[in-house]
Protein backbone atom coordinates (compact mmCIF):
# COMPACT_ATOMS: atom_id res chain seq x y z
CA UNK A 1 0.00 0.00 0.00
CA UNK A 2 1.11 3.59 -0.30
CA UNK A 3 1.86 6.35 2.03
CA UNK A 4 -1.20 7.96 1.26
CA UNK A 5 -3.74 4.88 1.29
CA UNK A 6 -5.61 4.51 4.92
CA UNK A 7 -8.08 3.01 7.19
CA UNK A 8 -10.31 5.52 7.19
CA UNK A 9 -13.34 4.90 9.82
CA UNK A 10 -16.67 6.78 9.74
CA UNK A 11 -18.53 6.91 13.55
CA UNK A 12 -21.83 5.87 13.49
CA UNK A 13 -24.66 8.24 14.62
CA UNK A 14 -24.57 7.24 18.46
CA UNK A 15 -20.74 7.05 18.45
CA UNK A 16 -20.11 10.88 16.93
CA UNK A 17 -20.01 12.15 20.63
CA UNK A 18 -17.67 9.99 21.57
CA UNK A 19 -14.82 9.82 19.12
CA UNK A 20 -11.71 9.98 21.53
CA UNK A 21 -13.31 6.77 23.10
CA UNK A 22 -13.65 4.85 19.69
CA UNK A 23 -10.05 6.20 19.28
CA UNK A 24 -9.14 4.63 22.43
CA UNK A 25 -11.22 1.50 21.48
CA UNK A 26 -9.02 1.15 17.76
CA UNK A 27 -5.85 1.47 19.67
CA UNK A 28 -6.83 -1.80 22.47
CA UNK A 29 -8.07 -3.76 19.59
CA UNK A 30 -4.88 -3.53 17.40
CA UNK A 31 -2.90 -3.74 20.50
CA UNK A 32 -5.27 -7.11 21.66
CA UNK A 33 -4.36 -8.23 17.74
CA UNK A 34 -1.01 -7.26 17.92
CA UNK A 35 -1.47 -4.90 14.87
CA UNK A 36 1.10 -2.15 14.36
CA UNK A 37 0.21 1.41 13.37
CA UNK A 38 2.02 4.52 12.77
CA UNK A 39 -0.54 6.99 13.57
CA UNK A 40 -4.21 7.64 14.34
CA UNK A 41 -5.83 11.08 13.54
CA UNK A 42 -8.90 13.02 13.05
CA UNK A 43 -10.05 14.95 9.42
CA UNK A 44 -13.56 16.52 10.88
CA UNK A 45 -15.86 13.37 11.74
CA UNK A 46 -13.32 10.96 10.28
CA UNK A 47 -10.71 8.76 12.31
CA UNK A 48 -7.73 7.87 9.96
CA UNK A 49 -5.79 5.20 11.16
CA UNK A 50 -1.98 4.85 9.29
CA UNK A 51 -1.09 1.28 8.79
CA UNK A 52 1.54 -0.62 6.88
CA UNK A 53 -1.47 -3.54 6.71
CA UNK A 54 -4.46 -1.67 5.85
CA UNK A 55 -6.65 -5.01 5.35
CA UNK A 56 -5.73 -6.67 8.56
CA UNK A 57 -6.14 -4.04 10.61
CA UNK A 58 -9.85 -3.07 8.68
CA UNK A 59 -11.00 -6.50 9.97
CA UNK A 60 -9.74 -5.93 13.21
CA UNK A 61 -11.74 -2.65 13.54
CA UNK A 62 -14.59 -4.07 12.09
CA UNK A 63 -15.41 -6.46 15.53
CA UNK A 64 -16.00 -2.80 17.61
CA UNK A 65 -19.06 -1.04 17.88
CA UNK A 66 -20.03 2.69 17.22
CA UNK A 67 -18.69 2.14 13.65
CA UNK A 68 -20.79 2.74 10.53
CA UNK A 69 -18.64 2.23 7.83
CA UNK A 70 -14.50 1.10 7.95
CA UNK A 71 -12.89 1.95 4.33
CA UNK A 72 -9.48 1.46 2.84
CA UNK A 73 -9.03 4.44 1.34
CA UNK A 74 -6.80 6.67 -1.06
CA UNK A 75 -6.17 10.57 0.68
CA UNK A 76 -5.79 13.54 -2.44
CA UNK A 77 -5.81 17.11 -1.73
CA UNK A 78 -10.00 18.49 -1.15
CA UNK A 79 -9.66 20.43 -4.96
CA UNK A 80 -12.99 19.96 -7.20
CA UNK A 81 -10.42 18.65 -10.43
CA UNK A 82 -8.46 16.93 -9.01
CA UNK A 83 -10.81 14.73 -7.37
CA UNK A 84 -13.26 14.04 -10.02
CA UNK A 85 -9.72 13.07 -11.91
CA UNK A 86 -8.60 10.16 -9.65
CA UNK A 87 -12.20 9.34 -9.67
CA UNK A 88 -11.97 8.34 -13.02
CA UNK A 89 -8.90 6.75 -12.83
CA UNK A 90 -9.87 4.49 -10.06
CA UNK A 91 -12.94 3.76 -11.82
CA UNK A 92 -10.78 2.65 -14.89
CA UNK A 93 -9.26 0.52 -12.22
CA UNK A 94 -11.84 -1.20 -10.84
CA UNK A 95 -14.98 -1.84 -13.35
CA UNK A 96 -14.97 -4.42 -15.58
CA UNK A 97 -17.03 -4.47 -18.78
CA UNK A 98 -20.46 -3.81 -19.08
CA UNK A 99 -20.26 -3.01 -15.06
CA UNK A 100 -23.05 -0.51 -13.50
CA UNK A 101 -20.82 1.87 -11.04
CA UNK A 102 -22.56 4.44 -8.16
CA UNK A 103 -20.72 7.42 -7.13
CA UNK A 104 -21.77 8.32 -3.87
CA UNK A 105 -19.75 11.11 -2.53
CA UNK A 106 -20.48 12.59 1.72
CA UNK A 107 -18.99 15.70 3.77
CA UNK A 108 -17.67 19.02 3.70
CA UNK A 109 -17.57 20.37 -0.02
CA UNK A 110 -15.08 23.47 -0.71
CA UNK A 111 -16.43 25.75 -3.27
CA UNK A 112 -18.56 23.12 -4.81
CA UNK A 113 -21.72 21.15 -4.41
CA UNK A 114 -21.49 17.34 -3.21
CA UNK A 115 -24.24 16.54 -5.80
CA UNK A 116 -21.78 18.74 -8.80
CA UNK A 117 -18.86 16.41 -7.25
CA UNK A 118 -21.38 13.35 -7.82
CA UNK A 119 -22.48 14.14 -11.69
CA UNK A 120 -19.04 15.18 -12.29
CA UNK A 121 -17.15 12.33 -11.25
CA UNK A 122 -19.99 10.39 -13.21
CA UNK A 123 -19.03 11.77 -16.74
CA UNK A 124 -15.40 11.77 -15.91
CA UNK A 125 -15.74 7.86 -15.56
CA UNK A 126 -18.28 7.17 -18.41
CA UNK A 127 -15.18 9.07 -20.45
CA UNK A 128 -12.63 6.88 -19.43
CA UNK A 129 -14.25 3.30 -19.37
CA UNK A 130 -16.57 4.21 -22.52
CA UNK A 131 -14.36 1.12 -24.48
CA UNK A 132 -15.69 -1.44 -21.65
CA UNK A 133 -19.26 0.12 -21.58
CA UNK A 134 -19.40 0.54 -18.19
CA UNK A 135 -22.69 2.49 -17.32
CA UNK A 136 -24.21 4.63 -14.27
CA UNK A 137 -26.36 2.53 -12.55
CA UNK A 138 -28.51 3.70 -9.34
CA UNK A 139 -27.98 3.80 -5.20
CA UNK A 140 -30.07 0.55 -4.91
CA UNK A 141 -28.69 -1.44 -8.31
CA UNK A 142 -24.86 -1.00 -9.08
CA UNK A 143 -22.21 -3.55 -9.43
CA UNK A 144 -19.41 -1.38 -7.82
CA UNK A 145 -19.77 1.21 -5.60
CA UNK A 146 -17.17 4.49 -6.16
CA UNK A 147 -17.01 6.30 -2.26
CA UNK A 148 -15.67 9.74 -1.33
CA UNK A 149 -15.39 11.30 1.88
CA UNK A 150 -14.69 15.11 1.89
CA UNK A 151 -13.32 16.87 4.60
CA UNK A 152 -12.44 20.33 4.86
CA UNK A 153 -8.83 20.04 3.74
CA UNK A 154 -8.71 16.33 2.38
CA UNK A 155 -10.73 13.60 0.29
CA UNK A 156 -10.99 9.98 0.27
CA UNK A 157 -11.77 7.63 -2.38
CA UNK A 158 -12.63 4.44 -1.19
CA UNK A 159 -10.65 1.58 -2.64
CA UNK A 160 -12.82 -0.71 -0.44
CA UNK A 161 -15.87 -0.11 1.99
CA UNK A 162 -17.10 -2.54 4.80
CA UNK A 163 -20.03 -1.77 7.19
CA UNK A 164 -19.61 -1.65 10.16
CA UNK A 165 -21.89 -3.15 13.15
CA UNK A 166 -23.42 0.83 14.26
CA UNK A 167 -24.37 1.06 17.96
CA UNK A 168 -22.54 2.99 20.67
CA UNK A 169 -19.18 2.70 20.91
CA UNK A 170 -17.76 0.27 23.35
CA UNK A 171 -17.63 0.89 27.35
CA UNK A 172 -18.60 4.64 26.31
CA UNK A 173 -21.05 4.43 29.05
CA UNK A 174 -18.70 3.41 31.79
CA UNK A 175 -21.07 0.93 33.13
CA UNK A 176 -21.02 -2.59 33.86
CA UNK A 177 -23.61 -5.12 33.47
CA UNK A 178 -23.67 -8.60 34.27
CA UNK A 179 -25.01 -10.49 31.22
CA UNK A 180 -25.52 -14.18 30.95
CA UNK A 181 -25.42 -16.33 27.88
CA UNK A 182 -28.28 -19.55 28.19
CA UNK A 183 -29.46 -19.68 24.18
CA UNK A 184 -29.30 -17.77 21.08
CA UNK A 185 -31.85 -14.95 22.43
CA UNK A 186 -29.42 -14.55 25.60
CA UNK A 187 -26.66 -14.07 23.03
CA UNK A 188 -28.20 -11.46 21.29
CA UNK A 189 -29.35 -9.91 24.50
CA UNK A 190 -25.41 -9.69 25.39
CA UNK A 191 -24.06 -8.34 22.00
CA UNK A 192 -26.38 -5.72 22.10
CA UNK A 193 -25.67 -4.71 25.91
CA UNK A 194 -21.95 -4.39 24.46
CA UNK A 195 -23.70 -2.40 21.27
CA UNK A 196 -25.17 0.08 23.66
CA UNK A 197 -22.23 0.86 25.22
CA UNK A 198 -21.97 -1.29 28.62
CA UNK A 199 -18.57 -3.39 29.83
CA UNK A 200 -20.16 -6.87 30.05
CA UNK A 201 -19.19 -9.95 32.72
CA UNK A 202 -20.49 -12.50 30.70
CA UNK A 203 -22.02 -15.73 32.97
CA UNK A 204 -23.45 -18.96 31.38
CA UNK A 205 -25.58 -21.07 32.57
CA UNK A 206 -26.17 -24.40 30.91
CA UNK A 207 -28.19 -27.55 31.46
CA UNK A 208 -25.67 -30.75 30.31
CA UNK A 209 -22.89 -31.14 28.45
CA UNK A 210 -23.87 -30.72 25.26
CA UNK A 211 -25.15 -27.54 26.37
CA UNK A 212 -22.08 -26.00 27.25
CA UNK A 213 -20.59 -27.01 24.20
CA UNK A 214 -22.91 -25.28 22.18
CA UNK A 215 -22.96 -21.96 24.78
CA UNK A 216 -19.01 -21.77 24.49
CA UNK A 217 -19.06 -21.88 20.41
CA UNK A 218 -21.95 -19.25 20.95
CA UNK A 219 -20.08 -17.38 23.29
CA UNK A 220 -16.72 -17.31 20.71
CA UNK A 221 -18.59 -14.77 19.18
CA UNK A 222 -19.34 -12.58 21.27
CA UNK A 223 -15.71 -12.55 23.21
CA UNK A 224 -13.55 -10.78 20.39
CA UNK A 225 -15.92 -7.99 21.26
CA UNK A 226 -15.25 -7.23 24.69
CA UNK A 227 -11.88 -5.35 24.23
CA UNK A 228 -10.26 -7.59 26.44
CA UNK A 229 -7.30 -10.04 26.14
CA UNK A 230 -8.35 -12.07 29.01
CA UNK A 231 -11.47 -12.46 30.39
CA UNK A 232 -13.10 -14.48 33.73
CA UNK A 233 -16.09 -16.59 32.66
CA UNK A 234 -18.57 -17.77 35.73
CA UNK A 235 -20.18 -20.57 34.53
CA UNK A 236 -23.60 -22.07 36.45
CA UNK A 237 -25.13 -25.90 35.88
CA UNK A 238 -28.79 -25.70 36.64
CA UNK A 239 -30.99 -28.07 36.74
CA UNK A 240 -33.29 -29.18 33.87
CA UNK A 241 -35.87 -26.80 31.96
CA UNK A 242 -38.40 -28.34 29.57
CA UNK A 243 -38.99 -26.32 26.37
CA UNK A 244 -42.70 -25.23 27.54
CA UNK A 245 -43.61 -21.72 27.97
CA UNK A 246 -43.63 -22.25 31.26
CA UNK A 247 -40.63 -23.66 31.37
CA UNK A 248 -38.76 -20.71 29.60
CA UNK A 249 -40.19 -18.44 32.04
CA UNK A 250 -39.18 -20.77 35.20
CA UNK A 251 -35.92 -20.50 34.02
CA UNK A 252 -35.20 -16.73 33.41
CA UNK A 253 -36.70 -16.68 36.74
CA UNK A 254 -34.23 -18.57 38.20
CA UNK A 255 -30.89 -17.25 35.81
CA UNK A 256 -32.11 -13.60 37.48
CA UNK A 257 -31.41 -14.59 40.85
CA UNK A 258 -27.88 -16.23 39.78
CA UNK A 259 -27.30 -12.75 37.92
CA UNK A 260 -28.61 -10.74 41.13
CA UNK A 261 -25.90 -12.71 43.12
CA UNK A 262 -23.60 -12.38 40.94
CA UNK A 263 -23.58 -9.16 40.66
CA UNK A 264 -23.72 -8.37 44.44
CA UNK A 265 -20.29 -10.67 44.78
CA UNK A 266 -18.94 -8.48 41.83
CA UNK A 267 -19.87 -4.99 43.27
CA UNK A 268 -21.43 -4.46 40.07
CA UNK A 269 -24.34 -2.17 39.39
CA UNK A 270 -26.28 -3.29 36.23
CA UNK A 271 -27.95 -6.40 35.36
CA UNK A 272 -28.96 -7.34 31.98
CA UNK A 273 -32.55 -9.23 31.95
CA UNK A 274 -32.80 -11.08 28.55
CA UNK A 275 -36.58 -10.67 28.58
CA UNK A 276 -38.79 -7.92 26.05
CA UNK A 277 -41.99 -6.73 26.95
CA UNK A 278 -42.88 -7.37 22.95
CA UNK A 279 -42.41 -11.26 23.60
CA UNK A 280 -43.04 -11.84 27.25
CA UNK A 281 -46.13 -10.83 29.35
CA UNK A 282 -45.58 -7.28 31.11
CA UNK A 283 -46.33 -8.30 34.48
CA UNK A 284 -43.43 -11.04 34.26
CA UNK A 285 -41.13 -8.49 32.81
CA UNK A 286 -42.04 -5.61 35.96
CA UNK A 287 -41.66 -8.89 38.36
CA UNK A 288 -37.88 -9.49 37.22
CA UNK A 289 -37.35 -5.98 37.45
CA UNK A 290 -38.71 -5.16 40.54
CA UNK A 291 -36.72 -8.20 42.10
CA UNK A 292 -33.27 -6.60 40.83
CA UNK A 293 -34.69 -2.99 42.26
CA UNK A 294 -35.28 -4.63 45.07
CA UNK A 295 -31.69 -6.03 45.43
CA UNK A 296 -30.27 -2.41 44.90
CA UNK A 297 -29.22 -2.67 41.26
CA UNK A 298 -30.56 -1.57 38.28
CA UNK A 299 -32.21 -3.96 35.20
CA UNK A 300 -31.50 -3.02 31.70
CA UNK A 301 -33.18 -4.67 29.05
CA UNK A 302 -31.46 -4.16 25.97
CA UNK A 303 -34.02 -5.54 23.68
CA UNK A 304 -36.81 -3.52 24.71
CA UNK A 305 -37.44 -2.65 21.30
CA UNK A 306 -36.40 -5.82 18.10
CA UNK A 307 -36.39 -5.20 14.60
CA UNK A 308 -35.05 -6.16 11.55
CA UNK A 309 -31.43 -4.73 12.77
CA UNK A 310 -30.69 -7.09 15.90
CA UNK A 311 -30.92 -10.25 13.26
CA UNK A 312 -28.79 -8.58 10.41
CA UNK A 313 -26.19 -7.87 13.63
CA UNK A 314 -26.34 -11.24 14.73
CA UNK A 315 -25.89 -12.75 11.19
CA UNK A 316 -22.98 -10.24 10.84
CA UNK A 317 -21.19 -11.74 13.80
CA UNK A 318 -21.39 -15.09 12.48
CA UNK A 319 -24.58 -16.59 14.26
CA UNK A 320 -27.04 -16.47 10.96
CA UNK A 321 -27.59 -20.45 11.91
CA UNK A 322 -28.95 -19.69 14.95
CA UNK A 323 -31.00 -16.98 14.18
CA UNK A 324 -33.95 -20.03 13.10
CA UNK A 325 -33.79 -20.31 16.80
CA UNK A 326 -34.29 -17.24 18.18
CA UNK A 327 -37.15 -16.52 15.86
CA UNK A 328 -39.36 -19.41 16.66
CA UNK A 329 -38.40 -17.83 20.53
CA UNK A 330 -40.24 -14.62 18.90
CA UNK A 331 -43.30 -16.50 18.10
CA UNK A 332 -43.73 -18.45 21.19
CA UNK A 333 -47.11 -18.06 23.31
CA UNK A 334 -46.86 -16.66 27.05
CA UNK A 335 -49.76 -15.50 27.62
CA UNK A 336 -51.46 -18.02 29.59
CA UNK A 337 -47.78 -19.06 30.68
CA UNK A 338 -47.88 -19.64 34.83
CA UNK A 339 -43.82 -19.65 35.77
CA UNK A 340 -42.79 -20.81 39.37
CA UNK A 341 -41.05 -17.50 40.02
CA UNK A 342 -40.26 -18.65 43.53
CA UNK A 343 -38.64 -22.52 42.63
CA UNK A 344 -35.39 -22.93 44.96
CA UNK A 345 -33.05 -24.77 42.74
CA UNK A 346 -29.67 -25.69 43.37
CA UNK A 347 -26.54 -24.70 41.00
CA UNK A 348 -23.17 -25.28 40.73
CA UNK A 349 -20.66 -22.77 40.12
CA UNK A 350 -17.13 -22.42 38.65
CA UNK A 351 -15.21 -19.54 37.56
CA UNK A 352 -12.60 -19.83 35.29
CA UNK A 353 -10.04 -17.32 33.47
CA UNK A 354 -9.02 -17.25 29.62
CA UNK A 355 -6.39 -15.45 27.35
CA UNK A 356 -8.40 -15.31 24.35
CA UNK A 357 -6.78 -16.55 21.02
CA UNK A 358 -7.31 -18.48 18.17
CA UNK A 359 -8.58 -21.67 19.82
CA UNK A 360 -10.97 -20.16 22.37
CA UNK A 361 -13.81 -22.69 22.58
CA UNK A 362 -11.14 -25.97 23.26
CA UNK A 363 -9.46 -23.50 25.46
CA UNK A 364 -12.56 -23.10 27.46
CA UNK A 365 -13.92 -26.62 27.53
CA UNK A 366 -10.54 -27.72 28.27
CA UNK A 367 -10.38 -25.55 31.58
CA UNK A 368 -13.87 -27.08 32.14
CA UNK A 369 -12.41 -30.32 32.52
CA UNK A 370 -15.34 -31.36 29.51
CA UNK A 371 -14.75 -33.85 26.75
CA UNK A 372 -15.11 -32.43 22.86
Amino acid sequence: MTEDTLVVVYPSLFAENNVDQLIENIKKILKIKNLKFRKITKDDFLICVHADDPVFVSSAIALLFGIKQIVIAKKIKNDFKTIVSQVGELGSNLLLKGEKFFVKADGNAKGFVIKDLELAATSSIIQKNHKISAKPGTESKHDKLLQIYVTKSNAYLCIFVDEGLGGAANNSQLQKSVCCITDEFSAVSCLETIKQGFEVKLLICYETREDVIHLVKIMDKILPRLLRSEVELEFHKISKFGKKSDDILSKNSLITDILINSAKEKKISHISLTTSPLIFPSTYVETLQRRVFGAGMIPHISLSGIDSEIMKNAREIGMEKYVSKIEKLLRTNFTKSKPKLNKKEKTTKKIIKVRLGPNNVHTILDSLEIEH
